[in-house]
């Protein structure tokens, strides 16, 4: 059997989720590590927490793939004295490596935009906020589309909860029907006024406070808050699934629960 390098696999991401679709601000790519290194077992997350760290280096794994970044900023220090050195460091140990496809994946044309639109049923797509093109069309982030079947906004957070497996959503009402909405995976602090620029009857997206919730209420538009997880954890399963089609002998596994607590 044929050895697959990580740059293999970073090859076939790239192909697919261009590393240069990536906001200025982002930090995607190989983070920890080396491409040359002979990968078995990969494991996928959210987020590259210590629970998720422990259990690549319990499970064998020799690259951890996440959608969040863990190095942001710039780091003046790899050390045991805060918990991105510390994970750097075990990860490092344990000779795996660490890559991250974040605003890439968002806005890329088969991305998380695409997932969840698919996953709710909208049609008639087109991005929030235009950030650049793939294949001579518009992409971006967040997408507007339109609903099948109208939904008030208790229906349409319920028919959410269920579609994406999670706990609880957070909706305020706007008291009109939504059949048009707009839609941020993750955080959408910010992309209200994306969302009255295209009189979208509802927002869905994460992070929101209280003031958000009034203020797009007062605007004529419902939010509907399922939390950064909420959406964006479908990352992981269609990642693994992605890389089982371009490499059937890997070995993958997931690595995610909701951070959220509920009573």
């Amino acid at each position: 059997m044929a050895e697959i390098k990580a740059r293999e696999i970073i090859d076939r991401i790239e192909e697919h989720f261009p590393k240069g679709l990536a906001l200025e601000w982002d930090n995607p790519g190989l983070l920890c590590g080396s491409r040359d290194k002979t990968v078995k077992k990969v494991m996928i997350a959210l987020d590259c927490t210590d629970k998720v760290v422990d259990e690549a280096v319990e499970k064998g794994c020799d690259l951890v793939l996440t959608h969040h970044p863990l190095i942001f900023g710039s780091i003046k220090a790899v050390n045991d004295e805060s918990f991105i050195g510390r994970r750097l460091i075990k990860l490092i140990k344990n000779d795996i490596s660490l890559y991250a496809m974040h605003t890439n994946f968002d806005v890329a044309k088969e991305g998380m935009g695409h997932i969840v639109a698919e996953r709710l049923g909208a049609s008639e797509l087109s991005p929030m906020e235009v950030t650049g093109e793939m294949d001579g069309e518009a992409v971006g982030i967040g997408f507007y589309g339109r609903l099948e079947t109208p939904m008030g906004a208790r229906e349409l957070s319920s028919f959410i909860k269920e579609r994406f497996g999670i706990e609880g959503v957070v909706y305020y009402d706007a008291g009109k029907p939504i059949s048009t909405i707009a839609v941020c995976p993750g955080s959408g602090r910010g992309m209200l006024k994306f969302a009255k620029e295209l009189s979208a009857d509802a927002l869905i997206t994460g992070d929101m406070g209280h003031h958000d919730g009034i203020d797009a209420v007062a605007e004529g538009i419902s939010l509907i808050d399922p939390g950064h997880y909420g959406l964006e954890h479908i990352f992981s399963a269609y990642m693994a699934e992605f890389l089982k089609k371009g490499f059937p002998e890997l070995e993958t596994f997931c690595c995610d629960r909701d951070p959220r607590g509920f009573i």
